[in-house]
């Protein structure tokens, strides 16, 4: 993840201009590329659907949880402490998001939140998933109520952790960084100006998220953070943090009618997003959905494992 640096149009120019130094700039956020991914090497495999090539992760045997992370993140925000317990009684399928992580979209896109929601519905068919409990975090939870919107049948029901539900005006301080970055250049600038950045602010950025928890020394390796730093999961999360902006209005509107059983999980001093306007506001609108409030903040599947297992295997069961 990056943050709280705002960036010109003007700058980026500037910066794209410097000849040998934009050069210089792009080989040192290669090499940090390649030295996150000896520190947080592929976990799984690679499967090939139409729109992206995903990796995943497939654990255990029983009733199918397939797990979706946020912004910026990758599959070990689960596995850090959810998959083990997990995996014990069910199937777990941990899926890094197109762009994110180890998948990759077709073509260099940049799929929104309903094209995304559309390529997890089609690995869901091609893998002969039967009928999971879709998990999803923070930017995977409103993933996830697009998949149970778009594809009803194919979801057993949804367990969502700190999920992005609502529109608002305001981006997160964490992420105002990205939010600044211009759609036409997002390549070139995560190429050469965002992850020197990233490195810089990291430390920030970190605590902004996990507020007002402290993030475990960890969690740039076992967690897979350090793997948000390379250039082209900084463009993919700038696309991501846009496409949810314009989606999650249309998203939203479907929640009267959504069919599918909903569990909302918060932490209770979640500061990236409100656990009224994203969890109350929103169960009260789908129908039969329930909300639980635990002590915590946003990235509760880090710092309260345990408890957000919990969570999910309880919604397993409720969902049949």
């Amino acid at each position: 993840m990056i943050g709280g640096t705002r960036w010109s149009l003007a700058g980026l120019i500037g910066a794209s201009a410097l000849g040998a130094g934009g050069i210089g700039l792009s080989l040192y956020s290669e090499r940090v590329a390649r030295a996150a991914e000896r520190l947080v090497p592929q976990d799984g495999r690679h499967l090939q659907v139409e729109g992206a090539r995903l990796h995943y992760v497939d654990r255990g045997s029983g009733p199918a949880i397939v797990m979706v992370h946020g912004l910026g993140g990758q599959m070990r925000n689960f596995s850090y402490g959810m998959l083990a317990p997990l995996a014990a009684d069910h199937r777990v399928i941990l899926v890094d998001r197109p762009g994110s992580g180890y998948s990759v979209a077709d073509d260099g896109g940049e799929p929104g939140i309903a094209a995304q929601a559309a390529i997890l519905g089609r690995f869901i068919d091609l893998l002969g998933i039967e009928r999971p409990l879709v998990v999803g975090h923070s930017l995977g939870g409103a993933l996830a109520l697009s998949l149970a919107i778009q594809r009803p049948e194919l979801v057993r029901g949804l367990a969502l952790i700190a999920p992005l539900t609502q529109p608002q005006d305001d981006v997160p301080e964490a992420f105002k960084g990205l939010a600044a970055i211009p759609p036409g250049v997002r390549r070139l600038f995560a190429q050469t100006i965002a992850t020197p950045l990233s490195r810089l602010t990291a430390e920030r950025t970190l605590a902004a998220v996990f507020a007002p928890e402290a993030p475990p020394a960890d969690f740039v390796t076992r967690g897979g953070g350090v793997l948000s730093q390379r250039p082209a999961n900084i463009a993919a999360a700038a696309a991501d943090l846009a496409a949810a902006a314009q989606e999650i209005e249309g998203i939203a509107a479907h929640y009267p009618s959504l069919t599918v059983p909903t569990a909302i999980l918060f932490g209770r001093d979640d500061a990236i997003l409100d656990s009224v306007r994203h969890g109350e506001r929103t169960a009260a609108i789908i129908p039969g959905a329930r909300i639980a409030i635990v002590p915590g903040g946003h990235m509760i599947p880090i710092t309260a494992p345990e408890a957000t297992a919990r969570f999910v295997r309880e919604a397993s069961a409720n969902c049949g």
